[in-house]
């Protein structure tokens, strides 16, 4: 099994920052994919970022430019940096790793509002 435990979630006005972190414990071998993954209220939940083993990124197109996403593998970690937010970022906001399955955190909470 494995458990991600997601953290820096909360509010904030447009064109704020925000950093989410994201910890991965239990048996996690091999090569693995660390991402983020949004759900805004009746919608469909979306790819945010993902980091591949060797640190190669892939981002939507919504969010370029102004997300960082990164991961420390010594610590089994995954951090979103999200600066110029907007009110369209609003939206929960999970962690995902990926091994032989999807694995998923609780969900965070990301407000946007002025």
């Amino acid at each position: 099994q494995v458990q991600l435990v997601e953290s820096g979630g909360g509010s904030v006005r447009p064109g704020g920052s925000l950093r989410l972190s994201c910890a991965a414990s239990g048996m996690i071998f091999g090569p693995f994919t660390m991402g983020w993954y949004r759900q805004a209220p009746g919608k469909q939940r979306e790819l945010v970022a993902i980091i591949y083993e060797g640190g190669n990124t892939k981002y939507a197109d919504s969010v370029k430019g102004r997300f960082t996403i990164s991961r420390d593998n010594a610590k089994i970690a995954v951090y979103l940096q999200m600066n110029s937010l907007k009110a369209e970022d609003t939206a929960v906001y999970y962690c995902n790793v990926r091994l032989n399955s999807d694995y998923w955190g609780q969900g965070t909470q990301v407000t946007v509002s002025s």
